[in-house]
């Protein structure tokens, strides 16, 4: 059977398993072998059944005597099976409950393999394996349950590690000679890495921890050599096949300088820098694609909106896409006042305000998916700006660009990103950073408030609206409560409680992800028009919501975000020239989580935030469940510097001669075809 096959075309019993199989990513028996164990439980021991003591996690092998079935009265557990095993030297019972298939499963004079926690239970104190792993070894046979280092994988309702491990351990029985080497010989020496064969049998059923470990270095090393070795690729295509259009700049220095000159603040150098490189860009034979990462309110859109002046003056249309109706609608009241004075002429289409027709004139167009439509046509596109890029898919990026004849591309992010991170995702983009704030705009004053003082902050908030009058974001990070978290507070709940115990006097809103995006709209735009005093808001209010009046933004339960998106929300406020402020709540008394939450007081950085979080927390936890376009890595860690840079030396090499590797090529083009790093 091919690696490659289908699990949908496999055997009756892998068929029924499918739909739950694809919830952890397996839908081909290949993606099997990459279903990594998350820990290993060592059953590697095998005592003797006279020498186990009470208390000690063992593995036993031995002759089964008796397997019975008592039945129990009421409550939830009706039956016991019990088992009795011998090896010669002693005996000891194997004990499960509720399980009457396994007086069939382990049939008298087998022999048995059990690993579990011995102890003493019942009356008769008798010696107890309780609920062991357990498996019947053939002859000559070794175990795959018990007797070694066991991975645990991670598993989805009705999937267990038990089962998982039976498959992966059939499929490399009979498919390990599928499985070829496609590097060379000398880069694996070179960085001590073992053969791709061997790390995927070590991976799964390692002689030890150390050999688990270097199957993962091995696993993780190739995941990221193939991110960035496709990356490559995307370059090298986009600049071979794509002849782009070339602006001219200096002919327009004039108009260019006079455009800057007429905006209401000076730019920042992170600004210009970012600028010059793009002007650079669009005076190249190829497109540009560049990506411009900065944080909420660093001037992205001002950068933007020169940029589509350039391309005015060069005769070209230009689009700007955002994910959101009220982010699109911010973009055009931005743009327009900005370069209308100039004679640019700017609309805007989103789905529910089509504001363009067959016959419009326009010179920039601002909006949402709704551009997507096929009714929207370009005379002459020369740029395409795409805000939050991570929140389109891969189609839909390359739908709007379709819309032009290979027109310059420039992406958007605020997410804040660290460096390593950035380089291994992005590495097809140019990348530009706005790591300064505009002139003027004051820090944002966060405080980590202790339990005690919550309602002193109560009041204060309060006292803000009435003399201030300020708004507020209060964030709860889920929509209902949960059974598993019951003290994180949950946005319904805190909303009644907020309205009726604590500021019955004010007028609040609810948002939350649940809600149809005409909705959040609508409850966005009566906050913006100051008919509530708060929004209380999951952190769907995190991307784009700009609130000129909103100075407070109190965050509950903030160790349940990471720094980088806490960073994000506080960008909610600070947009006015009032000056504002976080509160971080938390009922954690982790340290760590204290200590890490504290740097939200100091660090007013989305980078340096960011990079914090992946050395305290790790990649996993670096951008929080409102996050998209983060590829969800199986081996690899983004914390791992080393690693990336080992890889993108090895990538360099290789990519300079990839047509010596056709193995290779294969593994990038199936990296390519699978969407692991953002195109």
């Amino acid at each position: 059977m091919d690696l490659h096959t289908p699990i949908t075309k496999g055997n009756r019993a892998i068929k029924m398993y499918a739909s739950r199989l694809e919830k952890l990513g397996i839908t081909t028996f290949y993606d099997f072998l990459f279903h990594l164990p998350s820990r290993y439980e060592d059953y590697s021991l095998i005592s003797k059944i006279a020498e186990v003591q009470t208390g000690e996690t063992v593995t036993i092998q031995g002759q089964v005597l008796e397997m019975k079935t008592n039945y129990l009265r009421g409550g939830r557990i009706k039956t016991m099976q019990k088992a009795m095993v011998t090896d010669g030297t002693g005996t000891i019972e194997l004990t499960w409950f509720n399980q009457p298939f396994l007086t069939k499963t382990i049939q008298i004079n087998s022999t048995i393999s059990a690993s579990g926690r011995a102890d003493r239970f019942g009356k008769s104190k008798t010696l107890s394996l309780q609920s062991p792993e357990y498996e019947i070894i053939p002859e000559n046979g070794e175990g795959i349950h018990t007797g070694r280092l066991i991975p645990v994988y991670p598993e989805t309702q009705g999937v267990s590690s038990k089962w998982l491990r039976r498959q992966v351990y059939n499929l490399l029985t009979q498919n390990l000679s599928e499985l070829n080497e496609y590097l060379p010989e000398n880069l694996l020496k070179r960085n001590h890495l073992m053969t791709f064969p061997q790390a995927i049998q070590e991976i799964h059923y390692p002689k030890n921890l150390d050999e688990a470990q270097k199957a993962r270095e091995r696993l993780a090393f190739d995941e990221l050599l193939l991110m960035q070795l496709a990356a490559q690729k995307r370059r090298t295509q986009w600049q071979e096949k794509q002849k782009g259009i070339k602006f001219a700049v200096n002919k327009y220095k004039k108009q260019i300088n006079q455009c800057i000159d007429s905006l209401p603040f000076k730019l920042t150098s992170a600004q210009q820098s970012a600028l010059d490189k793009i002007t650079y860009d669009l005076q190249q034979a190829t497109p540009m694609n560049r990506l411009l990462q900065g944080d909420v309110g660093s001037g992205k859109t001002v950068v933007a909106a020169i940029s589509m002046y350039i391309s005015f003056l060069n005769g070209y249309q230009s689009v700007l896409m955002a994910p959101t109706e009220i982010l699109a609608q911010q973009h055009y009241a931005t743009v327009s006042k900005l370069l209308e004075p100039l004679g640019v002429t700017v609309d805007l289409v989103t789905g529910s305000k089509k504001r363009i027709t067959s016959d419009s004139n326009f010179s920039i167009l601002i909006g949402t998916h709704a551009l997507l439509s096929e009714k929207i046509v370009f005379d002459k596109l020369g740029l395409v700006i795409i805000d939050e890029q991570q929140r389109f898919g891969v189609e839909q990026r390359s739908i709007i660009r379709q819309k032009g004849d290979n027109p310059h591309l420039l992406t958007m992010t605020a997410t804040p990103i660290p460096r390593t991170v950035a380089l291994t995702m992005y590495g097809d983009l140019d990348l530009s950073y706005l790591n300064e704030m505009p002139h003027g705009r004051k820090k944002i004053k966060t405080w980590l408030v202790p339990p005690e003082k919550r309602n002193g902050a109560y009041d204060w908030i309060r006292k803000e609206i009435k003399e201030n009058k300020s708004q507020v974001f209060i964030i709860c990070p889920f929509i209902e409560p949960s059974e598993t978290m019951q003290t994180i507070k949950a946005v319904n709940q805190e909303y009644i409680h907020l309205s009726k115990e604590v500021y019955p006097d004010l007028k609040l809103g609810l948002l939350h992800g649940k809600q149809k995006a005409k909705e959040k709209d609508e409850i966005l735009q009566k906050f913006r028009d100051g008919d509530f005093d708060i929004l209380v808001a999951t952190p769907v209010v995190e991307v784009g919501i700009d609130i000129p009046n909103a100075t407070i933004i109190m965050i509950e339960a903030a160790e349940r975000f990471g720094l980088a998106q806490l960073h994000q929300l506080r960008g909610r406020v600070g947009r006015g020239d009032k000056q504002s402020y976080c509160l971080l709540f938390t009922d954690s008394k982790n340290a760590q989580t204290s200590t890490r939450l504290k740097a939200m007081e100091t660090t007013h950085s989305g980078a340096e935030l960011a990079e914090l979080d992946l050395k305290m927390r790790g990649a996993g936890n670096l951008y929080g469940t409102a996050q998209h376009g983060i590829p969800k890595l199986k081996a690899a860690t983004f914390s791992d510097t080393l690693l990336i840079q080992k890889a993108k030396l090895a990538a360099d090499e290789l990519f300079k001669k990839i047509s010596d590797y056709p193995l290779l090529s294969d593994h990038i083009n199936k990296t390519l075809s699978e969407n692991i790093s953002p195109d």
